[in-house]
């Protein structure tokens, strides 16, 4: 009996030591196309009049460089030193790198229910789907004893609350310009409140600015200590539909910086430190072959179902940027990311196998 109980002591201690993240941290950046992730600035959209609002000078002050990796570093410096050489990135199809949607429509809900229920549900075939049907690795993720209450989404986009279905899901979304704090607001999340509800909307009602979904994302993060985060960013996209470029360059340069203060307040936080997952994405692509299409995306955009995707942890070997010949599609990142975890997402829908890549040492 004594032999038993020390094999299962042994048991549970070699599974525990095995798996080192407590908590998850994903990232998304609407629409940010894998061109700029791995070939940095498009000079021939640079040079355009009706994309450049009229200041290429500051487009290639800011963001060009000596080759392609020169610039890719200056759009997102921290992704392409620190990430780059402590965890793992795929999607650079120059190398035959591939990473896809898998679903046929190549916009925004479908892809992230994709991306959160590891499932291409074909029904959902318009951003103004109705409440998502289909379970979500988050509300998996808080059905879990451990995670319990523990779960929490920002969007800034308020398609959100359907999409990942926050009445039925059972964790909070908080959505565009959704207050946060309840009924009884701290005075931070006041005051965030009112700077968001207060502030410049070039998206109307439909998108707040991502400046007030990053503190809102922060805040929480600092003050209630949730083991699972989801943080969607949305004017890479946004600016890109104005067919304004710089603007599109300057919103994933400031996603890079947020990216930056995420890890830097993770490694530093007793809770975090080298307990903690980051998984960096997006929903879906733009057009590259005609350079007038690379505001757009959908099914008949040629290049929108291309896509790339970063992940960092302690889990996680330190491969840099992967450069064998592969095939990946969105429709794996939410088993990927419950694995990460140590758990396996299940619901009564098909769910596509993790990327198993990311695992191997």
């Amino acid at each position: 009996m004594k032999k038993a109980i020390l094999i299962l002591f042994i048991f549970i201690s070699l599974k525990s030591l095995a798996q080192k993240t407590d908590n998850i941290i994903i990232i998304t950046t609407d629409g940010f196309r894998r061109q700029e992730v791995f070939k940095g600035i498009d000079s021939e959209i640079a040079n355009d009049k009706k994309f450049n609002q009229g200041d290429s000078t500051y487009i290639y002050t800011k963001y060009s460089g000596a080759d392609f990796k020169a610039s890719r570093q200056k759009i997102m410096p921290f992704f392409w030193s620190e990430i780059v050489s402590k965890g793992q990135i795929y999607g650079n199809r120059e190398l035959g790198n591939k990473v896809d949607v898998a679903n046929p429509y190549w916009f925004s809900y479908p892809g992230y229910s994709e991306i959160m229920t590891g499932n291409v549900d074909l029904q959902i075939n318009s951003n103004g789907y109705k409440p998502n049907p289909n379970r979500n690795v988050l509300a998996f993720l808080n059905d879990q004893p451990k995670l319990k209450g523990k779960v929490i989404a920002f969007g800034a986009w308020n398609a959100f609350d359907r999409i990942l279905n926050e009445e039925k899901s059972g964790f909070p979304v908080v959505a565009a310009f959704d207050n946060v704090g309840g009924d009884k607001p701290t005075a931070t999340q006041k005051l965030l409140n009112e700077m968001r509800n207060n502030s410049f909307k070039p998206f109307h009602e439909d998108e707040c600015l991502d400046v007030f979904t990053h503190y809102q994302a922060m805040d929480e993060l600092k003050t209630k200590k949730p083991k699972v985060l989801y943080i969607s960013y949305g004017e890479t996209d946004e600016w890109a539909h104005h067919g304004h470029y710089r603007s599109y360059l300057d919103a994933a340069n400031q996603v890079d910086k947020w990216i930056e203060e995420i890890c830097n307040f993770v490694q530093n936080d007793s809770q975090y430190k080298n307990k903690t997952t980051i998984f960096i994405t997006t929903d879906h692509g733009r057009g590259d072959k005609t350079k007038t299409q690379w505001t757009d995306h959908g099914a008949d955009v040629p290049g929108a179902s291309e896509i790339w995707f970063a992940v960092m942890g302690p889990e996680i070997a330190p491969k840099g940027e992967i450069k064998t010949a592969s095939q990946f599609y969105q429709k794996q990142f939410a088993q990927t990311i419950a694995k990460i975890l140590g758990y396996t997402f299940t619901a009564v829908h098909p769910i596509a196998e993790e990327v198993k890549e990311v695992f191997e040492k």
